[in-house]
């Protein structure tokens, strides 16, 4: 298994990154710009490194200039991709069989936003990729699943959906279930929102679309 890592510079709370990589290894770590000051903090050792690098910090930066054996994809500022969908398609491109990202939520809505449809790039290939930060764990279904709460990341569950409609929502365990229940984009926007295992197990299934999956915790 190719498990990659990529650490971006959105803002990433140092103590649940560094207990997260004490339970998980990854084959492969991919530093994105800004990111590369949290990845000398957690002793990784990058990889690969991307960016156009207009936020890392230049001593941070002269130190891995200095190292071998380190991939570097430099792109200029001006660009039709954000760093962190560079890295993910770097990703791909490798050979990846999962990717989880780190530091793609806070700060800017607008790349947190971003990089949560940049999970879509990866699920269209069937490669499982994940956004966490210390209270989220966000991903991409488009298939049903099962929840099993030993495995769930936080107490909370909740859908919302990336494609326009989604047909056909079953969820059986679940606090608050539903039957068969068609979900579009602005409308009842809080219907598949905290919701909770009941039991050791629960599930969701749906027709058609791609749902959005956070689990989250206080």
């Amino acid at each position: 298994m190719k498990n990659y890592l990529i650490v971006t510079g959105g803002i990433i709370d140092l103590d649940f990154a560094g207990s997260f990589l004490k339970k998980h290894t990854f084959d492969t770590v991919i530093a994105v710009d800004a990111g590369l000051e949290a990845v000398q903090k957690l002793g990784l050792m990058p990889t690969v490194i991307v960016g156009d690098f207009d936020t890392v910090k230049p001593s941070v930066l002269l130190k891995y200039q200095q190292l071998p054996d380190v991939i570097w994809e430099i792109h200029k500022p001006e660009k039709d991709a954000t760093d962190t969908e560079l890295a993910v398609h770097t990703a791909i491109r490798m050979g990846a069989a999962s990717i989880t990202i780190l530091g793609a939520t806070g700060g800017r809505i607008d790349h947190m936003l971003g990089n949560i449809h940049l999970l879509d790039c990866a699920l269209q290939r069937n490669i499982p990729a994940f956004i966490l930060d210390a209270h989220n764990k966000i991903y991409l279904l488009k298939e049903g699943k099962t929840f099993h709460r030993a495995d769930t990341f936080g107490t909370y569950i909740s859908f919302l959906p990336l494609t326009e409609a989604i047909t056909g929502i079953t969820l059986t365990g679940f606090k608050y279930p539903l039957t068969e229940k068609n979900l579009t984009i602005g409308q009842e926007a809080g219907l598949c929102i905290s919701n909770e295992l009941l039991g050791d197990l629960a599930q969701i299934t749906f027709h058609s679309g791609i749902l959005i999956c956070i689990e989250s915790c206080d």
